[in-house]
């Protein structure tokens, strides 16, 4: 089964912790893109919470030596039909942390966008992601794999509910308003709470998703006085480095210890952020409960087990698309290897044409156009068994051999076949 060389490689929360994946993250995924571009004729970044996955149309080894040259170790890569299977699990949402969320699909697209707006994308990339994000809007119409919690934001409020008991009359503090923000805030509008506090950099964002939920927009500058009147603290920013520190969550702390108390009232904190939001030093401090991404794994747990059957539709599913898809890689393969045919043929076409046309000694328009076409016609013509064979090649998974016959056709090298004895 081959086609045109595709290699993916990566760490997700399969093969790797938080800190690991944090290692293995590229800040500026512009610059990753247009480094990558230099090496592969096609490369594509995916980048969340729990993944970061590198897609190129190459091989593997070559895929392997670069990222080792940017630094980076210890991931997986996978190649030739391995990689299609993968994505169509990652679309549908069985590869998830929180088995069957929905936001994978946007970011694979906002993951294909950037590849795309930076120049660094190729057809067979964008036919990849493509049909794998219809196969995943597929799985979620024809089965309920993303029933319950199914994202990483509805599983954070999950297990703030329950490490309480319940929400009712709890008061929550949301930090962050980008998309994973957005997630928490609609789970969180659901409970009985007293309070939703909403805080970010840019207040006009807070008072917009304060407003949809009927919480309430605070300041970025009040961030740990509103830590300090919460139950629960839910951060997920996009900032690169921590916005909650040890030193100040040691004094709000010591607000929340009233006189008759011998301890602090508990402090739930709940880092979905990546980077990480919240200091790890914060671990240390009586009273407070650190939670971070590995910890919903408990959650997403629970979600899989009363979702079992519908996982089984869902491969069932990948599995009856994935022949489709692969023939579908084959094809893009043979138009690409046919442009360079193609492209080849026209030149000649267009050199001949206007050699005629010269000799003809005429500026008829009538006459000019009656030779365009005449030339266009016999090149269709010439050019249609060689294609229906390239094709055939390329779409039978031999990809060798319909390249092989383009170069003998347009650089006239000898095609030599091997036969095994």
């Amino acid at each position: 089964m081959t086609f045109a060389p595709l290699a993916l490689a990566g760490l997700s929360h399969h093969t790797a912790d938080i800190p690991a994946l944090e290692r293995f993250r590229f800040p500026d995924e512009e610059v990753f893109l247009q480094r990558a571009r230099e090496h592969f004729k096609g490369v594509l970044l995916l980048q969340t919470c729990n993944r970061v996955e590198v897609l190129v149309q190459g091989d593997g080894r070559m895929l392997a030596e670069f990222l080792h040259e940017q630094g980076k170790s210890g991931f997986f890569v996978l190649e030739g039909a391995a990689v299609p299977r993968h994505l169509l699990g990652l679309a549908a949402g069985v590869d998830s942390l929180i088995v069957g969320e929905d936001q994978i699909l946007g970011q694979l697209k906002r993951a294909l966008a950037l590849s795309q707006s930076t120049g660094t994308c190729c057809n067979l990339i964008e036919l990849c992601v493509t049909k794998a994000v219809h196969v995943g809007v597929r799985v979620r119409r024809l089965t309920d794999i993303n029933r319950g919690a199914v994202s990483i934001g509805s599983a954070a409020v999950g297990l703030a509910e329950q490490l309480l008991g319940t929400l009712k009359d709890r008061h929550i503090l949301v930090v962050g308003t980008g998309e994973m923000g957005m997630l928490v805030a609609q789970a969180l509008a659901a409970k009985d709470l007293t309070a939703i506090y909403v805080t970010n950099r840019t207040p006009e964002r807070a008072e917009i998703l304060a407003g949809k939920i009927g919480g309430k927009a605070v300041k970025f500058d009040d961030l740990y006085r509103y830590i300090a009147l919460s139950d629960v603290v839910i951060s997920c920013t996009a900032a690169p480095h921590p916005v909650i520190h040890a030193p100040e969550i040691g004094k709000v702390m010591e607000e929340r210890l009233w006189p008759l108390d011998v301890s602090p009232r508990h402090l739930i904190l709940i880092d979905i952020a990546q980077p990480r939001d919240i200091e790890e030093e914060i671990r240390s401090i009586e009273g407070v409960h650190l939670f971070t991404i590995d910890d919903l794994r408990q959650v997403s747990d629970a979600t899989l087990s009363s979702r079992k059957a519908e996982v089984d539709r869902a491969h069932a599913i990948i599995a009856e698309e994935f022949d489709q898809f692969v023939m579908q890689m084959k094809r893009s393969a043979a138009d690409e290897t046919l442009g360079l045919l193609y492209t080849w043929a026209e030149a000649i076409r267009t050199r001949e044409r206007d050699r005629a046309l010269h000799r003809l000694g005429t500026a008829d328009p009538r006459m000019a156009s009656v030779v365009d076409d005449l030339t266009r016609s016999m090149t269709k013509k010439l050019l249609s068994d060689m294609t229906v064979a390239i094709r055939a090649s390329a779409e039978c998974g031999d990809l060798t051999t319909a390249e092989a016959l383009v170069r003998a056709i347009t650089q006239g090298e000898p095609l030599c076949f091997r036969t095994d004895e």
